[in-house]
């Protein structure tokens, strides 16, 4: 029978190391042809042959598109099982997803003795097999936080650490032609690769029916198992007969080729022909002339039934969360949409600081694509919605438990719309890294946050508090127009002139009323800068930190100060982390900026350079997010600190109510803005405080008894706690009331709700 997947092709090189490259380089042409696949034997135990693993590796790093796999890996001559699984993961995660992992029992087990691999019986390499399929799943299963053991007769793990996970799910496709083998990947493996030349007529037929018998005893669906196909033959110019009578070589003309492999197809469920040999041509000719007419020949016979895609395991589809409509997504989403039976999850599950464990995370490409992921969201009003755009978010809101995920990762673009005004288009799911590196060659920044890990999206529709904040304003200060999908699945553009109430919005509280495609912002030009961390002794916590409200407030604007305090312990002092940035190249003015800080207390560190905004801000790591847990954290806004302040921030830092405590500089050219321009209202603080904590250090009620009493305002991309208290002091009541009412006839039905959310009026 046919099990609807769509037909694929691949070659068979032999890794012949003499000359060294030929191998690599029909690897080369096997891409450039515009195969799907390329494998390799593995005979260690052959001289003239490469190691298997380095020429995976090498022929890897020299193409880009197409897939590879051993055809098959030795077993017994392998590394243990969780070392190769690691070494499966690595060359998927630096392929970007291309490995297969095709496994064998043994056989020639002369040559293996030889070479010093143990020799076992047939029935024993099964079980063998086995044991090493069970531990490969599991070191890849790094969503399983349980303890990791396989207690096996010839391998075995005794916790061991899980990981990491490969870049797709790598398939285990499993050369094997007794019963016994057949059973095994029926219940465990992900395909069958048997070669043509071993098989008797009819043994095809018959293999497949014992996997799908033991598929359907194991509780799996048959079509989930890859059934692929080794063909070796040649090209002749008479008809060449059927194969199936003649010891399994393919040959005649590619008529004759495709008249003699469609019944595997047809009839018997084959899905990729690998063709063995090692000469251009005969690669040329059958992915020219067999392929594309044997695909049409399968679409006469079959009809619709030809390709209906892949078919995702049964253990992913036991991992689906209900009330999800896993199967009604669109196409366009679909292909790129991640379950979390998927080995993608572990990677897009959580964030910064927050564990997450959502039903479905979806990764629009295009604006498009997002209109559609809002309608999906409509379509599942009842589970929970989280935007997502790249970065780690401090408040957590980015991902949830059992709903939905829109993540902008995939949309990343940052064009110069227009030099002479400093115009760039940036699409959120750029990190402001990138950013500045995309800016850095024309002169200009874009004052963001203090981590250039930190996604586009989440920051610019809030507020933005960074580097270069009391010379240049918030991040929000800079936009000048937007591209905005609303609940409702329409699309506008938001500015000053058009769609004005909804541009005022997204100034401060974007992710209430839509997601944002594109941002248009203008730069600033900014050169060289002094870039400063300096550590003082911090005894005097209070003195020290009216000393450096003082300096920050007193200071011209071109210097924009944070400043880190960590609490003290038996063998140390506290300490206060200054880090400063001043807008200039000239070291005198910078010493002049620095200077009236010496005072404040004894100086520990320090280290002052010139550098770029590029260089401040490429602070970020490329690694996924895998917190756990729920994050905790505080934050308001002051003005000028004063003694009552500092004293009840000391107390708070002494009680261990925080593990981190940052105060931000949030004047400046902040002043400069109305406080009803924008939606951040808050235009009169001067800093930012945000404190880090846990339940079990009570930091949350620490913080309302000694702190909240002396803020005057909230900044909410560093609040993780919601509710009504936490919105009214992120948003002056008529700042909020107008969201209310711009919620109310925009997003009525409060689709964007997990969020600091604001109510639709009435």
């Amino acid at each position: 029978m046919h099990y609807g997947r769509p037909l694929q092709f691949g070659t068979f090189v032999t890794p012949v190391n003499d000359p060294p490259q030929r191998a690599v380089q029909l690897a080369e042409l096997s891409e450039q042809l515009g195969y799907d696949l390329v494998t390799f034997q593995d005979h260690p135990y052959q001289p003239a042959f490469h190691d298997t693993w380095t020429l995976l590796s090498w022929a890897a790093a020299r193409t880009s598109r197409i897939h590879l796999a051993g055809n098959v890996l030795n077993l017994p001559l392998q590394r243990e099982p969780a070392v190769l699984a690691r070494a499966a993961a690595s060359l998927d995660l630096l392929s970007d997803g291309r490995f297969e992992l095709g496994l064998g029992a043994g056989g020639f087990w002369d040559a293996i003795e030889a070479i010093g691999g143990r020799r076992l019986t047939p029935g024993q390499a099964v079980d063998a097999l086995d044991e090493a399929i069970r531990i490969i799943r599991g070191t890849w299963d790094v969503s399983d936080r349980g303890r990791f053991a396989v207690e096996g007769d010839y391998y075995r793990v005794d916790g061991a650490k899980r990981g990491p996970a490969p870049a797709h799910d790598i398939p285990i496709w499993i050369g094997a032609l007794k019963p016994r083998m057949l059973r095994l990947i029926g219940r465990a493996g992900d395909g069958w690769l048997p070669s043509l030349a071993y098989l008797q007529p009819g043994d095809y037929a018959d293999s497949a029916a014992r996997i799908d018998e033991a598929a359907t005893k194991a509780g799996r669906n048959p079509a989930e198992i890859r059934r692929l196909l080794n063909v070796a033959g040649r090209f002749t110019a008479g008809r060449g007969g059927d194969v199936r009578s003649r010891g399994g070589m393919v040959e005649g003309a590619p008529a004759d080729w495709v008249e003699q492999l469609l019944p595997y197809v047809v009839e018997d469920g084959a899905d990729t022909f690998i063709l063995a040999g090692d000469d251009p041509a005969s690669m040329q000719r059958f992915i020219e002339e067999v392929a594309p007419a044997l695909r049409e020949a399968v679409e006469q016979e079959l009809g619709a039934d030809a390709s209906a895609g892949a078919v995702r395991s049964t253990a992913a589809l036991a991992k689906r969360r209900p009330g999800i409509d896993y199967d009604g997504l669109p196409a366009s989403l679909a292909a790129t949409a991640i379950e979390p039976g998927d080995a993608k999850f572990s990677r897009v599950r959580s964030t910064y600081l927050r564990g997450g464990d959502p039903g479905l995370v979806l990764q629009p490409a295009t604006r498009e694509e997002v209109v559609e992921a809002v309608a999906v969201a409509r379509a599942h009003r009842d589970v929970p919605l989280s935007v997502r755009s790249a970065g780690h978010g401090i408040s957590g809101r980015s991902t949830n438990d059992g709903g939905l995920v829109i993540d902008l990762s995939r949309m990343r673009r940052i064009e110069v719309l227009d030099e002479a005004s400093r115009l760039v288009r940036i699409e959120p799911g750029a990190r402001w890294v990138d950013v500045a590196a995309a800016l850095e060659p024309h002169g200009w920044a874009l004052s963001s946050g203090d981590s250039g890990g930190v996604g586009v999206g989440g920051l610019a529709t809030a507020g933005g508090i960074g580097w270069l904040v009391r010379e240049h304003g918030l991040t929000i200060d800079h936009l000048r127009a937007a591209e905005l999908v609303l609940p409702d699945g329409r699309t506008v553009r938001v500015s000053a002139e058009e769609h004005p109430e909804l541009f005022w919005a997204v100034r401060g509280a974007g992710a209430n009323v839509g997601i944002v495609t594109a941002f248009e912002f203008e730069a600033d030009e900014v050169g060289v800068l002094a870039f400063g961390q300096l550590t003082f002794d911090a005894s005097d916590t209070a003195a020290f930190l009216l000393a450096w409200s003082d300096w920050v407030v007193d200071a011209p604007r071109d210097l924009t100060s944070f400043l880190i305090v960590q609490p003290g312990s038996a063998s140390r002092p506290p300490l206060a982390h200054v880090l400063v940035v001043v807008d200039s190249d000239d070291a005198d003015t910078v010493l002049e900026r620095l200077n009236p800080l010496a005072d404040a207390a004894q100086l520990v560190a320090q280290d002052v350079r010139f550098t770029t905004y590029r260089g401040i801000v490429s602070n970020a790591s490329d690694a996924s997010h895998s917190a756990e847990g729920e994050p905790l954290s505080r934050t308001g806004l002051i003005g000028r600190f004063t003694p009552e302040f500092a004293r009840d921030a000391t107390r708070f830092l002494e009680s261990g109510a925080s593990y981190f405590f940052q105060v931000r500089a949030a004047g400046g050219a902040v002043h400069d803005v109305p406080a009803d321009a924008t939606a951040y209202a808050h235009r009169d603080a001067e800093f930012s405080v945000v404190a880090f904590g846990t339940p079990n250090r009570r930091t949350s009620e620490r913080w309302d008894e000694l702190l909240e009493p002396h803020m005057s305002g909230a900044y909410l991309s560093f609040e993780s706690e919601l509710g009504p208290e936490r919105l009214a002091a992120a948003f002056p009541p008529a700042t909020l009331e107008r969201l209310r009412r711009i919620k109310a006839e925009v997003d009525p039905d409060n689709l964007f709700r997990d969020n600091a959310n604001v109510t639709p009026a009435g």
